[in-house]
C-alpha cells in the first residue's frame, strides 16, 4: 500500500491510497466465506460452493463490494497512522479506481488536530479583584442565618410586607382552569418573589378568608408562558419574628457560645469563598491571556457540531427542565437570535481552542495522572451529577469515557502549571499566591472540560467503517 498526504488547510487533509489488489486477498477470501454461508444454490452443500460458481450465479461485483467494505476501513487506518495523523471525527471516503485483479485507489478527507506551539508563557500577568470582608458583609451573613431561625405567628390582620400566608391558588387559561393549576395550602412569604409576578401586590391588604384575583404569565407548567388569570384566597396571616442577635442565638443557630465568636466565623468563612473566588477568577484570567498568545485554527466541522450541540443541550435539556423554551429563555435574558447565536459560537470557539492548547501542554510538560487524581475528579464529578461514585463509575467505564476523564484531569494540570508560573496581582497592586488555595485542583478541571463535540469527535475512527462502507457500496454498483 501506498499513501500520501496532501493539506488542505491548517486542519484538513485528503489522503490519497494505492492499494495493490494482492493485499485484498484476505478480505476476498473473508467474502467468500460469508457469501457462501449466507447463500443456497442446488449441488452444493451450504458453505461449500465453489469461488468460480459465486462470481457466476450472484457476480464478482458483490464478491469485490464485501471484500472493499471489510478492507478499506484498516488501509485508511494504516495510511493514517503512517502519516502520524491525528483525525477528528470521520472521514470523507472516495473510491477513485477499483480495477479486478489490478488496483484499489481511493481518497479521504478528514479533519485534524492542528499543530499548537505554545509560546513562552511565564511572563502572564493578571489582575483579580482583592479579598475584602467588610463588616455589612458579615452583617449580611448574620442576618441570613437569622432569618433562617424566625418563627410565625398568626395575626388577625390584614397581610403586610414580609408576613407568611397560606394560600389556596387556581389558575384559569381562556376561562378554562387548568389541570396543573390549582393548589392549596401553598406557604409563601410576601415579597420573596417566589411566586407568580403580581403576587405581592394582590395578596397584601387581605385578611384571612379573603380574595383577590390577577393576571400573570405562568412560568411552568402545561401552559408555561401564558397569560392566565389567577385567583388566589388567603387562608392565614402570620407575621414572622427574628430572633434577638446575642449570645442565646448563637448558641441556637451554631457551634459558638457568644455571638462575638459567630461573626468572627462568619467573617472566617466570607473570607474563604472570597479566596476560592480569587483563584477561580484567576484560573480564567490565565487561560484568557495563553490563549491570545497562541494562534489555534479551529476546524469548521468541528465548531459547527459543537455549536449544534450547545444549542441541543440548552434547549431539550436545561430549558425543558425550566418549562421554558429558547424564544422565552431569550426574552427573559433580554438577548436577540442572532446575539445568542454569536455567544453560543464565540463559546465553542474559546473551548475548542483551551483543549486543543492544554492537551498540547500536557505532552509538552509531560504530565501524568495518577490514580488518586483519577479517583479524586470522579468524587467531584459525581457529587455534580447527583449520582453516587459507585453509579457514576459504572457509567464511566460503561460509556468507555475512562480516557475523557483523564483528559480532564491532565487539562486541570497543564493550566495549573500556566497558573503557577504567571505573576498575580489583586486591584491593590499586592501579589496573590495561589499555592495555598484550596480546592485549587478542582478549580483547574472545572476550566479545562473538554468541549462536546471534540470530546465525541475522538472516537471518530471508529466511526470510518461506515463512511467506508457507504462509497464501496456506491463504486461498485455502479
Amino acid at each position: 500500500m501506498k499513501s500520501a498526504v496532501e493539506t488542505l488547510n491548517p486542519t484538513r487533509v485528503r489522503l490519497t491510497v494505492e492499494v495493490p489488489f494482492e493485499e485484498l486477498k484476505d478480505s476476498l477470501d473473508a467474502a467468500y466465506k460469508k457469501i457462501n454461508q449466507q447463500v443456497t444454490v442446488k449441488g452444493f452443500r451450504k458453505g461449500k460452493i465453489p469461488a468460480r460458481v459465486i462470481d457466476q450465479r450472484f457476480g464478482r461485483g458483490a464478491v469485490l463490494e464485501e471484500a472493499v467494505n471489510d478492507a478499506l476501513p484498516k488501509f485508511y487506518t494504516d495510511a493514517v497512522n503512517e502519516a502520524e495523523l491525528n483525525p477528528l471525527g470521520q472521514p470523507e471516503v472516495d473510491i477513485t479506481e477499483l480495477k479486478d485483479g489490478e488496483t484499489l485507489n481511493f481518497t479521504a478527507e478528514v479533519d485534524i488536530r492542528p499543530a499548537v506551539e505554545i509560546p513562552d508563557y511565564s511572563g502572564i500577568e493578571v489582575e483579580v479583584d482583592a479579598i475584602e470582608v467588610s463588616d455589612e458583609d458579615v452583617e449580611k451573613a448574620v442576618e441570613q442565618l437569622r432569618e433562617r431561625f424566625a418563627s410565625t405567628s398568626p395575626v388577625e390582620r390584614a397581610a403586610e410586607e414580609g408576613d407568611v400566608v397560606t394560600l389556596d391558588l387556581q389558575a384559569k387559561v381562556d376561562g378554562e382552569v387548568l389541570e396543573d393549576g390549582v393548589a392549596d395550602g401553598v406557604s409563601y412569604t410576601i415579597g420573596s418573589g417566589e411566586l407568580l409576578e403580581g403576587i405581592d401586590d394582590a395578596v397584601k391588604g387581605v385578611e384571612a378568608g379573603g380574595e383577590a384575583t390577577f393576571t400573570s404569565e405562568l412560568k411552568g407548567g402545561s401552559a408555561a408562558g401564558k397569560e392566565a388569570e389567577v385567583t388566589v384566597k388567603v387562608t392565614q396571616v402570620a407575621k414572622r419574628e427574628l430572633p434577638e442577635l446575642d449570645d442565646d442565638f448563637a448558641q441556637l443557630a451554631s457551634e459558638f457560645d457568644t455571638l462575638e465568636e459567630l461573626q468572627a466565623d462568619s467573617r472566617k468563612r466570607l473570607a474563604n469563598t472570597k479566596q476560592y473566588d480569587q483563584a477561580t477568577q484567576a484560573q480564567e484570567r490565565v487561560l484568557d491571556k495563553l490563549l491570545e498568545l497562541v494562534d489555534v485554527p479551529v476546524p469548521e466541522k468541528l465548531l459547527e457540531d459543537e455549536v449544534n450541540t450547545r444549542k441541543h443541550n440548552l434547549e431539550h435539556h436545561q430549558l425543558g427542565q425550566m418549562g421554558l423554551d429558547l424564544e422565552k429563555y431569550l426574552e427573559l435574558q433580554g438577548k436577540t437570535a442572532e446575539e445568542f447565536e454569536t455567544e453560543t459560537r464565540e463559546a465553542a470557539v474559546k473551548g475548542i481552542k483551551t483543549q486543543f492548547v492544554l492537551d498540547e501542554l500536557v505532552k509538552q510538560e509531560k504530565l501524568n495522572v495518577s490514580q488518586e487524581e483519577l479517583t479524586e475528579h470522579l468524587m467531584r464529578r459525581a457529587a455534580s451529577s447527583g449520582m453516587s461514585p459507585d453509579q457514576f463509575a459504572q457509567a464511566v467505564v460503561e460509556q468507555g469515557q475512562v480516557p475523557l476523564l483523564v483528559g480532564e484531569v491532565a487539562r486541570g494540570k497543564a493550566l495549573a502549571v500556566v497558573v503557577e508560573k504567571a505573576t498575580v496581582k489583586d486591584t491593590n497592586g499586592e501579589v496573590v499566591d495561589l499555592e495555598d488555595e484550596e480546592d485549587e485542583a478542582e478549580t483547574t478541571e472545572a476550566a479545562a472540560e473538554p468541549t462536546d463535540a471534540a470530546e465525541a469527535t475522538e472516537s471518530g475512527d471508529d466511526k470510518a467503517d461506515d463512511k467506508a462502507d457507504e462509497k464501496a457500496d456506491e463504486k461498485t454498483e455502479g
